[in-house]
């Protein structure tokens, strides 16, 4: 299939694109029923309106409540003044401008490259990206925390990081996923922004327990070891070593501790390798996998972590299989395997999202990222000004071979280009949501494996 090169031929292409996407993901947010907004919205008008405990509130029809820490709840609380469609709106908002500096901090420059053609057919394959739908459809934060993270990671990148750990901090104190970003700090020897983010960790759960006392006595003490408050862990939707075990009916903790302890270590051993070649976009993106396997439940939506792995496999050389990697996530595949995930094609189907985890954490490209391809003629190019830490993408192509200095570049800034937007040049849980799909009539499509909870509660 010859793609358009017309102007014309390539605005039709993306129109029917978009109608396409449209038609595929029209329904999602009434599929999902902004069940984890909903949650939210409920459980902050019952604490302020009407004098409710935070972690007692339940979504009529359904077992499941607030599950976040208590700062969660604190920082939402603007949410009490907005009835829920306008709650929805202002979610919806959210995300977008989230998603928008995740996309700038990833990448960088790049974007002027593709124009509004390349830009169009992105946000069609971003719309069809499974956790990222679910995310938007179920009114969750997890783009949000990812844009913190990645905002520390791009501080960090770029120059001293007087103000990385704050991000990381603020985001830690949302949810517990989030924390492992301050071992990828210590790791790196970054002590000051390691301490910075337990310090606005710190501040900012000690900020709740003084609002909110009892609720953080409770979260602290039961609500977070309460694992009937979540969901069940062999759901196929938890894609972690944790719902692997539990869909093999394997109920040992020490198999568990094993298997993440493993990872801990392959983890540290390529992370600092990635912060020792100065890509600390491959460091950030390894961590964000370490930490969805690692978590006891990861939800499908969860999985936005991934997106820092597919720009470093770009950037790395290896388009196709990013590509590859991208749209079985895109699939909805494990949900072949909703009503019964027994036998060798459960095992390896229901679990196809954390085999890609597992296969990006472990071969995920270090010390081979490179400049972005040539988009200019050479004679362009080459009256082109020298690349600058905050236009690394439009850095033209070295002979990859070659020492620093024979490319033009001073040996001393050679393992210092920086961000995530720059370092791609040089070269995402604890906190379960413990949402389900409510039992009042919602049809999910044809089929309720469109939904990333499960139907059926866990015991009590």
């Amino acid at each position: 299939m010859r793609l358009p090169r017309t102007d014309r031929g390539r605005l039709l292409l993306v129109l029917a694109l978009a109608a396409a996407v449209t038609a595929f993901t029209a329904t999602v947010p009434l599929l999902r029923d902004w069940f984890d907004l909903r949650v939210y919205h409920g459980a902050v008008d019952s604490w302020v309106h009407h004098g409710g405990r935070l972690y007692d509130y339940r979504v009529p029809g359904t077992p499941y409540g607030f599950t976040y820490p208590p700062f969660a709840a604190v920082a939402m609380l603007p949410m009490a003044l907005l009835p829920l469609r306008a709650a929805i709106a202002v979610a919806l908002l959210l995300n977008l401008a989230a998603l928008t500096v995740v996309l700038r901090i990833l990448v960088g420059a790049d974007w002027r490259r593709y124009g509004w053609y390349g830009c169009a057919l992105g946000v069609c394959a971003l719309a069809l990206f499974e956790p990222l739908r679910d995310t938007f459809s179920f009114g969750q934060v997890n783009i949000l925390l990812l844009a913190l993270v990645l905002a520390d990671a791009r501080l960090l990148a770029t120059g001293p990081g007087r103000w990385a750990g704050i991000g990381i901090g603020l985001a830690s104190a949302v949810k517990l996923t989030p924390l492992i970003f301050i071992g990828l700090l210590l790791l790196a020897r970054r002590w000051r922004a390691a301490a910075v983010a337990s310090a606005v960790t710190a501040a900012a759960t000690a900020l709740a327990a003084g609002v909110a006392p009892d609720a953080s006595r409770f979260y602290w003490t039961k609500a977070l070891w309460d694992t009937t408050r979540v969901g069940r862990l062999d759901y196929v939707s938890n894609q972690s070593l944790q719902g692997i075990l539990a869909r093999l009916g394997e109920p040992d903790r020490a198999v568990w501790a094993g298997a993440v302890l493993l990872v801990l270590c392959v983890w540290a051993v390529r992370a600092r390798r990635a912060v020792a070649a100065g890509e600390w976009t491959t460091a950030f993106a390894l961590t964000g996998l370490t930490a969805c396997l690692v978590s006891p439940i990861t939800w499908v939506h969860h999985l936005v972590w991934l997106l820092p792995s597919f720009a470093v496999l770009v950037r790395a050389g290896h388009p196709r299989l990013a590509g590859a990697l991208y749209a079985v996530l895109c699939t909805s595949v494990v949900w072949l395997w909703f009503d019964d995930a027994s036998g060798v094609d459960g095992f390896l189907g229901s679990n196809t999202y954390t085999w890609i985890t597992l296969g990006l954490l472990v071969w995920l490209p270090v010390g081979q990222l490179r400049a972005a391809p040539r988009c200019l003629s050479r004679s362009t190019s080459a009256m082109a000004p020298a690349p600058s830490p905050a236009a690394p993408a439009i850095a033209p192509v070295f002979d990859q071979s070659a020492p620093p200095s024979a490319r033009g570049v001073p040996a001393t800034a050679a393992g210092s280009v920086a961000g995530p937007g720059c370092d791609l040049t040089r070269g995402a849980s604890s906190e379960p949501t413990g949402s389900t799909h409510p039992s009042e009539s919602k049809p999910q499509s044809s089929s309720s494996r469109a939904s990333s909870y499960t139907a059926k509660p866990p015991p009590a």
